[in-house]
């Protein structure tokens, strides 16, 4: 799926068919001083609850079974888990529609994963640990459609675009784009898909890894327009969500902090988001 925006909000995967492999190191890290896995406040003692979305897509889960460990949120995620203290074996993922990941209130779960885009309107609902993720938006058609060879911007500003409803992409649209025409805003990725399939959308933006597994695997006869630079204030993250004032926030941004440090976060996004060049559409 795309970026979720708050109101919210998944290279080619040339890795599409990567040999499994375990989410992070098989070595037991060292938890943060007051992280230690018995200090942890939890929503089932002894057990790590992670919660996505369903289905968990490509390439940030794999095979919609987030607990494998394949595909990049998974791994991330596992690794977090990791620098807990916590064993795959001790961590329970539950299924969360994104929308009540997001809301205000108590939460079923410690941490959430689901390309959930950190931002300050959201800071008002929930927590945020530090970002795992840098994302930038693209846009893909149909290689007959007559946006197909776009190069600028302001050759899609007449062209009939579209983007699931709350997603950081549909925010693209509108604030980079300014298309001369309302944008179709679409309850869920799979109907922006079918949209594209049969031509009544000329594009759809998306999260870049998810468009190189769109074009590669989904929708073929697609191809990405290209990618846009984003604003040049603070680049756009993914974060996991935790619930307002949540006493685990500092311990999973450490364990974010210290994956980032040690190299880990470089080395699974080269691994399941090893995407090809995109051109930036200026």
């Amino acid at each position: 799926m795309s970026a979720r925006r708050f109101t919210a909000t998944a290279a080619v995967v040339a890795l599409l068919g990567v040999a499994a492999c375990t989410p992070a190191d098989e070595s037991k890290p060292t938890a943060a001083a007051g992280c230690e896995r018995d200090k942890l406040a939890l929503v089932t003692k002894g057990t790590l609850t992670i919660g996505t979305d369903k289905p968990a897509r490509e390439p940030w889960f794999s095979s919609d079974d987030p607990s494998n460990g394949k595909g990049f949120e998974s791994a991330v995620a596992h690794a977090v888990g990791g620098k807990l203290g916590f064993d795959r074996g001790d961590v329970t993922w539950r299924a969360v529609p994104v929308n009540n990941a997001i809301a205000p209130g108590g939460k079923k779960f410690d941490f959430y994963v689901n390309q959930v885009s950190i931002s300050e309107e959201g800071r008002e609902a929930v927590d945020f640990s530090s970002g795992y993720y840098e994302v930038r938006q693209a846009i893909i058609a149909l290689k007959t459609n007559k946006i197909a060879n776009a190069k600028t911007i302001a050759d899609l500003r007449g062209a009939k675009l579209g983007a699931g409803s709350g997603f950081t992409s549909l925010d693209t649209i509108t604030e980079e784009v300014g298309p001369s025409q309302d944008p179709a805003a679409f309850e869920k990725d799979d109907l922006a898909r079918t949209a594209l399939k049969n031509g009544q959308v000329d594009g759809i933006v998306v999260d870049l890894p998810t468009a190189f597994h769109i074009t590669a695997a989904e929708v073929p006869e697609a191809k990405i327009v290209g990618q846009f630079a984003g604003s040049a204030g603070q680049p756009e993250q993914f974060g996991a969500v935790l619930g307002k004032g949540s006493a685990l926030t500092s311990c999973v941004s450490k364990a974010v902090d210290g994956l980032k440090a040690d190299g880990t976060l470089a080395k699974l996004e080269k691994q399941w988001l090893a995407n090809a060049g995109a051109p930036v559409l200026q």
